[in-house]
């Protein structure tokens, strides 16, 4: 019987082909020797490690190789059951959560091999082969060679909830700290080097892979605020996940991207907060939002990559097991129409097969929610809402602290007994629900929006309406200037030198090495399927009117104006300012810098321009967004302030332009500006176009970089140097 295996292998690892006999043990080449697979007193099997190329982390794992290794690594020859005894969600545990939201498809459970083992399996992944008549061929170890049995990280937990924890890792009080069996292959400890004295057999590591080892500390900022620490390792995990899925889509598969990044985090040790606690999470704030349950995991807010309860085995010195934290993302039948009360629903009641369902029982995560009734300990809530912008995915906010406060048992419609928690929000917490669904209200009913002195400051020029909020003082609004949406050349466009286009028909593809525009870009199409901005470059290009393709072409992003819902408000200290009702992915594309090109000449007679845009060197944050791609054996292309070269260009939106005017500075910035081209040739005056940094929540600030004042040799005494009010940790004090 074909199931899908769990099987997940490391970067690290070295899988071959394996075709054992049938009256053998599975034996192996190996180019060191022979390992031992135990030590009784019998004549031992010969085990032999595994020995060849792994292929790469970008490569297809469907191929004959890694299904023969997964029948042995994974799963139960003859139940087809992991071996940590998982618990499949509501949805029969066909599609994993958090599925790559990118590839618009909702793949089912990632890289799937099928069962093909017939000899039943240990819960380490070892063959379980006894000594018979037809049994193993006795053999004499080499006593100078170690087992090395190759770790297996399954990332697609089945909503395991409790699943087994093994290690001896201790927290600071010298408490052991427990981790899941399926992550033993790994260092969990707070260093960020790679783990050797697990016995794992590591792959030969090319230069760009040494690289790669030389320079993990190196992504983590040398700051010791968590707060930093948890947004790099967030800007890492996309910055991997969108370039495995455009690597994916060059090569025609279709993985999850999203599991990818983070089994490359969590064997390069990126990962904060290790080790479990009740509680608050350092670095991770009420209302943050992420796409992707792995990058609750990462951050160590909530374990389980699937398992929607997370829970401690220990309770201070006792051993009685404790919630920790839950997901509550739509898969049962959970009631959250109250943003400060939440009915949960527990796990199980439902196998692999649909038709077979029985009653919840009170083991596990149900165990550990009724066991935090009585203890009465706080329990982080993350709930997953229908991501606006994708069809198929999903957005988790996190909601901040509850308590449970009754659980009794009821028959859900499938038929079954469910448990039910009714958990009430901790006061004095910021909003995070609660402003989710208010802005999706304002989203249906415009109107619906309060304080409001303008609906559309736009006149309609913009694809959505623009509102104009002032709730903070009287003023009716800001100064009076010309709502345009395109940028004011010095010269025509016509006259300009032309932009060279691709002939590609219909749409430009990925892969397609006959297009010109992808070779513009460096060989890749520069968005992913949903408009995702891959990495940071010097330059963006765009299909333009010299194009063949068509408008709905992938390269076309920028060009086609604002898509999302955003109102410039009055801030308390700052002027105006921008925000969105929607929430925004990272590398989602926001607004243009738009206004009239001027000239040094026009700059120095008009003197002091709050709304002048220049291509200073923006923080290093902006620089680096391109996080981690040492990770997968490629070279850094992050430009440092040392090397970075301003462009000729300088747009003054003092007299015209459009939202982009009103977006302030800070010194820890959301947003970033990308030159982009696409109807003119000349490098030197792209299009200044603007892409989330980061996760950004709804009614979030929008803020980019203004610059060093350094970056312009001038110093803090300079007429262009301003006092910063950004308020953040990192904040310079100065910008330009």
């Amino acid at each position: 019987m074909n199931r899908e295996s769990n099987f997940m292998p490391t970067p690290d690892q070295d899988v071959l082909e394996v075709k054992p006999l049938r009256t053998l043990a599975p034996m192996f080449p190996a180019p060191l020797g022979v390992d031992v697979l135990n030590r009784s007193t019998v004549p031992p099997l010969v085990f032999v490690a595994p020995a060849g190329q792994f292929p790469g982390v970008f490569g297809s794992l469907n191929i004959p190789a890694v299904r023969s290794f997964a029948a042995f690594g994974g799963q139960d020859a003859s139940g087809g059951k992991t071996a940590s005894g998982g618990v499949q969600d509501a949805s029969g545990g066909k599609t994993a959560a958090g599925g790559d939201q990118d590839a618009g498809r909702g793949e089912t459970a990632a890289f799937g091999g099928q069962e093909t083992g017939r000899a039943e399996s240990v819960a380490n992944g070892t063959p379980n082969v006894g000594a018979s008549a037809t049994g193993p061929i006795d053999a004499t170890p080499i006593s100078a060679c170690k087992s090395t049995q190759p770790s297996v990280i399954s990332l697609d937990d089945d909503d395991n909830d409790d699943e087994p924890y093994s290690g001896n890792q201790t927290s600071a009080s010298g408490r052991k700290i427990k981790r899941p069996s399926h992550l033993s292959g790994y260092n969990m400890s707070d260093g960020l080097g790679a783990d050797s004295s697990n016995g794992t057999k590591k792959r030969p590591k090319s230069s760009n892979r040494k690289a790669a080892t030389d320079n993990e500390i190196s992504l983590m900022p040398p700051s010791s605020d968590p707060r930093e620490v948890v947004e790099v390792l967030l800007m890492t995990f996309e910055a991997l996940r969108r370039r495995h899925l455009q690597l994916d889509e060059t090569q025609e598969t279709s993985k999850r991207a999203d599991l990818k990044a983070g089994a490359i985090m969590l064997a390069s040790n990126l990962r904060a907060n290790i080790g479990k606690r009740i509680g608050a999470v350092p670095g991770v704030e009420v209302g943050d939002i992420f796409y992707f349950r792995m990058e609750l995991c990462i951050i160590g807010l909530h374990a389980p990559s699937m398992g929607g309860i997370d829970y401690m085995n220990k309770f201070g010195d006792e051993d009685d097991s404790v919630a920790i934290c839950i997901v509550a993302a739509g898969v049962y039948e959970n009631d959250d129409d109250d943003t400060d009360t939440l009915v949960y629903s527990g796990s199980g009641g439902i196998s692999r097969n649909s038709e077979e369902k029985q009653d919840q029982k009170l083991e596990r995560g149900n165990l550990a929610l009724e066991r935090s009734l009585f203890r009465k300990n706080v329990i982080r809530v993350v709930r997953g809402y229908k991501d606006p912008a994708c069809l198929t995915g999903k957005v988790y906010i996190y909601d901040g602290l509850y308590k449970i406060h009754e659980s009794w048992k009821e028959r859900t419609k499938t038929g079954i007994n469910c448990f039910k928690y009714k958990l009430q929000r901790e006061p004095g917490q910021p909003d995070a629900v609660a402003i989710w669904k208010m802005c999706q209200r304002w989203v249906e009913n415009p109107a619906a929006r309060g304080k409001v002195l303008h609906p559309d400051l736009s006149s309609g020029a913009e694809n959505l309406p623009v509102c104009l909020i002032n709730d903070v003082n009287s003023e009716k609004g800001p100064g009076h200037f010309n709502y345009i949406t395109q940028v004011k050349y010095l010269k025509p466009l016509r006259s300009m030198k032309p932009f060279q286009g691709c002939r590609c028909t219909s749409v430009c593809l990925p892969g397609d090495t006959s297009c010109d525009c992808a070779q513009h870009n460096g060989g890749d199409l520069p968005y992913s399927s949903s408009g995702l901005l891959v990495c940071r470059k010097l330059m963006v290009y765009e299909c333009g009117e010299s194009c063949r393709c068509s408008i709905n072409c992938r390269n076309r992003v920028a060009q086609k104006g604002v898509r999302i819902h955003l109102e410039v408000f009055r801030t308390t200290n700052r002027g105006w300012g921008l925000r969105s009702w929607d929430p925004i992915r990272a590398g989602s594309f926001i607004c243009e810098y738009v206004g009239e090109v001027v000239d040094d000449t026009k700059v120095n007679l008009d003197g002091e321009n709050d709304y002048l845009f220049r291509t200073v060197c923006p923080g290093e944050k902006t620089l680096k967004w391109n996080y981690g791609p040492e990770l997968i054996g490629e070279h850094s292309i992050n430009i440092s302030a040392d090397t970075f070269e301003p462009l000729p260009i300088k747009i003054s939106a003092r007299k015209m332009g459009n939202v982009a005017r009103f977006m302030n500075h800070s010194c820890n910035p959301n947003t970033f500006w990308q030159p982009v081209q696409f109807d003119h040739g000349e490098d030197g005056y792209p299009h200044i176009m603007f892409f989330a940094l980061k996760h950004i929540p709804p009614m979030t600030e929008l803020t980019y970089d203004y610059g060093d004042i350094g970056s312009e040799s001038r110093g803090v005494g300079s007429t262009r140097a301003k006092n910063c009010l950004c308020g953040s940790s990192s904040c310079r004090g100065f910008f330009s």
